[in-house]
C-alpha cells in the first residue's frame, strides 16, 4: 500500500510540527485508538472526547459474573477478527521511520492491536497490554488468542456466522437472544478463568509498566501524542509529568484532548496524513 501523500495536509501544520522535531528532535511518543482508525479499528471516542456507544467492559463487571463473561467473550468471538486482519496503516509506518532515524527512541501506546510492532517499531512500550494473548488468572499460563477464538467457534457454533458491527479494541455491537447458553473458554491447561491479556477500565497499568514509561519520558527532549483524547488518566498524566519536567508537549488528534490547556502545539489533522508529511519533510526514507 502506498502511503499518503504529505500534500494533503497544510503545509504551515507542517511547518510547525517540523520545527517542533528539529528543537526536540528526541520524542516521548504516546499513541491512541486514533492512530489506528485508519486500519479500521473504530476508536472509542467523537471528537469531544465522549464515548460513541456505550462504554466498554469494566474489570468488576468481568469478574463479578458469568452473564458478564458470556457477553464479552461472545462480542469477542465477533469482534476479534477486525482487529487479528488489521493492517498498519501509514501513520504506524512513519512512526516507525521516525524510530528508525532516531527521534522516537520508545513508543508508548495506549492501544492493544499490535500494529507498531507489525509496521516496523521495535522499541514499543504497550501501556494496556496485547489483545493478541489471554491469560489464566488461576494458573498464570498465557496462550495465543488466536486458540482460544477456534474454541470459541467450536464450541458456539450458532454465532459463527452472526454479523455486528466492529467496536473499539476486538469488540463488537452484538445483541444475542440465547447468551445464557454461549460457552465461556476455559484455560486449556487448568480449566481455570481465561481474561484477555489486556488491561481493562477499572484495572491498574502494571506498576513495571508504568515506570518504564517514566523513565523513557525523562530521557526525552518533548512529547507528542498522537491520535488520543488523553481522557483516561493512565495516558493524560505522562502529560502532566511532562510539564512538570520542563519538556513541552504536541499533539496530533482530530477534535479535544484532556491535555489542551497544557499542550505547546496542537496540529488538528488526521495522523496519517501528518506523520507522512513529517517524515517526508525530515527526509527519511
Amino acid at each position: 500500500m502506498t502511503d499518503l501523500q504529505p500534500t494533503l495536509v497544510e503545509p504551515q501544520l507542517v511547518d510547525e510540527l517540523h520545527a517542533f522535531v528539529q528543537r526536540y528532535p528526541r520524542l516521548f511518543v504516546l499513541s491512541g485508538a486514533g492512530i489506528s482508525t485508519d486500519s479500521g479499528i473504530p476508536g472509542y471516542r467523537d471528537e469531544d472526547g465522549a464515548w460513541k456507544r456505550s462504554p466498554p467492559i469494566t474489570l468488576q463487571e468481568f469478574l463479578g459474573s458469568i452473564a458478564s463473561r458470556q457477553r464479552y467473550w461472545a462480542r469477542s468471538m465477533i469482534g476479534w477478527p477486525v482487529v487479528a486482519d488489521a493492517q498498519p496503516n501509514a501513520a504506524h509506518r512513519a512512526l516507525a521511520r521516525l524510530e528508525a532515524a532516531q527521534h522516537v527512541p520508545v513508543l508508548v501506546t495506549q492501544n492493544v492491536d499490535g500494529l507498531h510492532q507489525r509496521a516496523g517499531s521495535s522499541s514499543v512500550i504497550e501501556l494496556h497490554g496485547s489483545i493478541d494473548a489471554v491469560t489464566c488468572l488461576d494458573c498464570g499460563t498465557r496462550h495465543a488468542r488466536a486458540t482460544i477464538q477456534r474454541t470459541l467457534e467450536a464450541d458456539n457454533p450458532a454465532l459463527v456466522d452472526a454479523v455486528a458491527e466492529p467496536a473499539a479494541d476486538g469488540d463488537a455491537h452484538l445483541e444475542w437472544h440465547d447468551l445464557g447458553g454461549f460457552r465461556i473458554p476455559p484455560c486449556p491447561n487448568c480449566g481455570g478463568m481465561l481474561k484477555p491479556a489486556v488491561v481493562f477500565f477499572g484495572e491498574n497499568v502494571p506498576r513495571a509498566t508504568v515506570d518504564e514509561a517514566t523513565h523513557a519520558l525523562e530521557a526525552a527532549d518533548a512529547m507528542l501524542v498522537v491520535g488520543s483524547s488523553l481522557m483516561v488518566y493512565s495516558g493524560y498524566r505522562f502529560c502532566v509529568w511532562a510539564q512538570k519536567m520542563g519538556k513541552p508537549v504536541a499533539a496530533i488528534n482530530l477534535g479535544r484532548t484532556r491535555a489542551d490547556p497544557l499542550l505547546a502545539l496542537k496540529i488538528a489533522a488526521p495522523c496519517a496524513e501528518t506523520l507522512t508529511a513529517l517524515a517526508a519533510r525530515l527526509a527519511l526514507d
